[in-house]
């Protein structure tokens, strides 16, 4: 559910802005301000990063009045400079990277790269074309800068300004390598001048591939792979003896994809947009591993079949259920197509979810992640060059799904050891592993998440993101590659990111709380009294006063411990009476965690709990099991079984208002968007009766259209698992709604389709079912952009709330 997991925080980064409203420091809120454009609140601070000569930080942000991002650089020290106009960005640096003696820089600006002489200062554009290049790299002697095009490799020599292809790939047959056939043969045979054409072409190729072994000046011969696979990736090693490939299938089909209908569009015709897939409707490609040695111009395939429990099958259980039915059901065809495959198909490009190549600096090693397309595996393995096999190093295995995050790897400075994230113990922890050795955590076995490890210059320190001190509290921490104490860095408890300078003895932080978004400061790596760069928040909304969110912990009835939560009431709070209306929020997105002391994605939410409370209510938002940040079985609690712990989390959340804050249990309501749409759902439609009305944006309400990439993890395929998608499922519970239901949905949402909403709807219609309404919005898609339409959408369930909520009519 990658696009919900940023929802909220896309929809803030993208609104158009209209005229812009401004909150003053004291006096009520008004529904029309706080939908507004969020111009008026400021924006954040987006894509840190050092200048090469580490002195100056460069960043991004967003104009008032368009989605369009200025370049700013300012002094690490003094905060001096500002946002840099046409002629200061040709200027500009990208983010750098180093070689391994430090005396030369290289970025990529406008796509284009460069390279920095450090003693000097000397710059010099090494490419100037109209396709974007990307991943420079030094070589592992320094002397050349590497960098791709696509799946290209090209090699700058500093010496001599030579740019050349490392590697020249071919996805065709070979057509010199054909062997002729019966036909040919006998042509041959019968015509002599044929046969001389034939000698005199193969001599001179023959003299090609013997000039081009012996003059590297020359294009390299190229790499004939087959039209059968297309590249999904490509590596160079940066000693550039080695290029790893990563293949797929060449005619991989699409699958059926199902339309988004524009309505309201320029030309006044309705018109059509394909979407993505629905789940098991087109797997994952499996792909492969080809090692290519560029001296020598061969080729061997890496083969998997020896991971360990590559062969195994985890869903054997429940294949075996679903098979039996389908049989006894007569679908014989249905059956067959579910039979185990003998070897597992993995994924191995790096696309955020689980997979990727790791190079040594020296580039004598590589590493390699897989993740198994049924997501219950991932595999490490170090590739043996003299062998030409893949060695497994680590095999995090999990019975629901492995975790997408949590998979950063890569070499210590020593070109022997790989270090890690995983999940294996419970919590996401740091390792590191000699090739030939046993694995040793960096981090302890404490209740907490470690991410975005960075290791220092010197190789001597990693520093990551950890929510040791409180589940809702980040801050960088510090540890010794060697072990050793995790230290705590930075004192914010709402670290969003960091970046280390190029000599390692600083950090960039940004930062953020629940009424600031993302801030820059400066401070010495080793902690220390941080520098603050950047104010960007308005005037107008940094001078309200609001109601800073309580973090509680609520218990649960089900023995999942406490849930921790935010509770939004009025300041100096006293003892009510059980008569008072409340609102339960649930954020999106599902693997999120919206209980934070950083910004939230919610920034429009939030400022609707403000004024909930000022008309009375009070509002509680729930990190309910599913949610980031509680460890692996938190996230593993949902499987099979979507909307169910957690509505037993938001029910325990209610009891909770209803015992401590006065809360009339008759007068509570629920909203959300996305995954908290598809809450919302299932709990008017699971628990009738307990929630006086409910709000539903955005909402799925039924998995089996949901996307693969999300769905497939927690529910499997809906072929091999239909009983998953059956009990996961708002839509397979329509007969049991009693309770007002508002469900508001973009039309040409591409993410989750209104088709999803409108099914639900004609199915409520069907049932004869009263007090449901669905309001459809033609210009929007999964995350809003217009005020217009954020100010209608919650105008509409403010009235919702105050009509059965708060008025509670018999």
């Amino acid at each position: 559910m990658r696009c919900l997991l940023l929802a909220s925080l896309i929809a803030l980064a993208t609104l158009p802005a209209i005229a812009i409203a401004a909150t003053p420091a004291a006096g009520p809120l008004d529904l029309e301000t706080i939908m507004a454009s969020p111009d008026w609140i400021g924006h954040p601070v987006e894509s840190p990063y050092w200048s090469v000569d580490g002195r100056s930080l460069y960043y991004a942000l967003k104009r008032d009045g368009d989605s369009v991002r200025d370049l700013y650089r300012l002094g690490a020290n003094d905060g001096a400079g500002g946002k840099l106009d046409p002629a200061a960005m040709a200027q500009a640096e990208g983010p750098a990277v180093f070689d391994r003696g430090h005396t030369h820089a290289a970025f990529l600006l406008h796509g284009d790269v460069f390279l920095v002489d450090l003693a000097s200062g000397h710059r010099t554009q090494v490419t100037r074309s109209p396709q974007p290049e990307s991943a420079p790299q030094f070589s592992a002697d320094g002397r050349a800068l590497q960098f791709r095009d696509g799946n290209d490799w090209y090699s700058y020599d500093l010496a001599s300004g030579v740019t050349a292809p490392a590697a020249v790939l071919k996805f065709a047959d070979d057509p010199q390598a054909n062997q002729p056939d019966a036909l040919e043969r006998q042509q041959l045979e019968t015509f002599s001048t044929l046969l001389e054409i034939k000698a005199d072409r193969d001599a001179h190729r023959t003299q090609q591939q013997t000039l081009a072994a012996a003059d590297p000046g020359r294009v390299p011969q190229p790499f004939w792979l087959g039209d059968k696979i297309k590249a999904a990736d490509t590596e160079l090693s940066p000693d550039g003896r080695w290029m790893l490939v990563v293949a797929e299938p060449a005619h991989h089909g699409d699958g059926k994809s199902p339309d988004v209908i524009h309505y309201v569009t320029d030309s006044g015709y309705t018109e059509a947009e394909p979407a993505r897939n629905y789940v098991g409707r087109n797997d994952p490609a499996s792909q492969s591993l080809l090692l290519l040695d560029l001296a020598s111009h061969k080729v061997w395939p890496l083969k998997t079949d020896n991971l360990p429990g590559i062969k195994d099958d985890p869903l054997k259980a429940i294949r075996t259920q679903t098979i039996a039915a389908l049989e006894k059901s007569g679908h014989d065809d249905e059956a067959k197509a579910l039979k185990a495959p003998d070897v597992r198909p993995v994924t191995i490009s790096g696309d955020g979810n689980g997979g990727g190549i790791a190079w040594s600096d020296d580039g004598n090693q590589a590493a390699v992640q897989l993740r198994a397309v049924d997501n219950k595996d991932r595999w490490i393995a170090s590739v043996d060059f003299a062998t030409h096999a893949l060695v497994s190093q680590d095999r995090p295995h999990d019975n629901a799904w492995i975790n997408w995050s949590f998979n950063d790897f890569g070499w210590l400075k020593d070109g022997r050891t790989l270090w890690y994230l995983s999940e294996a113990g419970g919590w996401s922890r740091l390792y590191v592993k000699p090739l030939d050795g046993a694995a040793k955590a960096l981090t302890d076995n404490s209740k907490f998440e470690v991410s975005q490890p960075q290791l220092s210059t010197d190789g001597k320190w990693f520093y990551l993101l950890a929510n040791k001190l409180a589940p809702y509290s980040y801050d960088v921490y510090r540890v010794p590659s060697s072990g050793g104490e995790l230290t705590r860095v930075t004192q914010y408890e709402g670290v969003d990111s960091f970046t280390l300078s190029p000599d390692g003895k600083q950090l960039a932080v940004l930062h953020s709380a629940p009424y600031m978004l993302s801030q820059l400061a400066v401070q010495p790596s080793a902690g220390g009294t941080p520098r603050e760069l950047t104010d960007t928040m308005k005037s107008g909304f940094a001078a309200h006063a609001w109601i800073q969110p309580q973090f509680v912990a609520v218990p649960s009835s089900h023995g999942a411990g406490v849930v921790y939560a935010k509770y939004y009431g009025p300041a100096g709070e006293t003892d009510a009476a059980a008569s008072r209306p409340a609102v339960i929020f649930v954020h999106g997105a599902g693997y999120l965690q919206d209980v934070s002391k950083q910004e939230t994605y919610y920034i429009h939410e939030q400022m609707f709990q403000n004024l909930l409370v000022q008309q009375g209510y009070v509002v509680l938002d729930m990190d309910y099991r599913g949610s980031a940040g509680y460890g692996r079985d938190w996230r593993d609690a949902i499987y099979r079984d979507m909307g169910h712990p957690e509505l037993e989390d938001l029910l325990d959340g209610k009891a909770w208002l209803v015992k401590h804050h006065g809360v009339d249990p008759k007068r509570v309501g629920i909203y959300g968007g996305s995954y908290g749409g598809f809450m919302t759902e299932m709990a008017l439609l699971r628990a009738p009766g307990e929630f006086a009305a409910g709000a539903a944006l955005r909402p799925p309400a039924d998995w089996v259209t949901y996307n693969h990439e999300y769905t497939s993890n927690i529910l499997n395929d809906p072929q091999l698992d239909p009983e998953a998608y059956k009990t996961s499922s708002p839509i397979e519970y329509a007969q049991n709604l009693r309770d007002p239901l508002l469900i508001e949905h973009g039309l040409i949402d591409d993410n989750v389709m209104a088709s999803d909403s409108i099914r639900l709807y004609q199915r409520l219609v069907e049932l004869h079912k009263k007090n449901f309404w669905i309001s459809l919005y033609p210009l929007e898609r999964h995350e809003f952009e217009h005020a217009d339409d954020w100010y209608d959408e919650y105008r509409r369930i403010d009235e919702l709330f105050d009509t059965y909520v708060k008025g509670q009519p018999k």
